[in-house]
């Protein structure tokens, strides 16, 4: 019996294109495709997707996910996420594997650096 292969991480958004643009301009992800309904992205082997939602539910204040990026500037792309919608969610933190700033992106996507 083969093995499961992980396919995407999937992600509801209520802005499609929007979230696309985030993590394109943002953090260089490779657009693979976007629609207003659904679009996906790649870094290295990891895809994510993104769904358009189906309802308003996406823009409640809990988090509907947690990723993690590893980046050489943490400043510089704190900025450019800023410029692009996002909003700090607390103080850097300066842990003993780097520093770690939360972010969030639409009240419900939480990023750590």
């Amino acid at each position: 019996m083969a093995a499961a292969s992980f396919r995407w991480i999937l992600q509801l958004h209520k802005d499609v294109p929007k979230a696309a643009r985030f993590y394109s301009e943002g953090l260089d992800l490779t657009v693979n495709v976007c629609t207003l309904r659904w679009a996906e992205l790649q870094s290295g082997p990891l895809k994510l997707a993104l769904m358009q939602s189906p309802n308003d539910h996406v823009v409640q204040n809990g988090y509907s996910s947690l990723l993690s990026f590893t980046v050489t500037d943490i400043n510089s792309t704190v900025t450019k996420l800023m410029t692009l919608g996002a909003e700090l969610d607390g103080p850097i933190k300066y842990e003993i594997h780097g520093k770690v700033m939360p972010l969030n992106l639409y009240r419900h996507l939480q990023l750590h650096f």
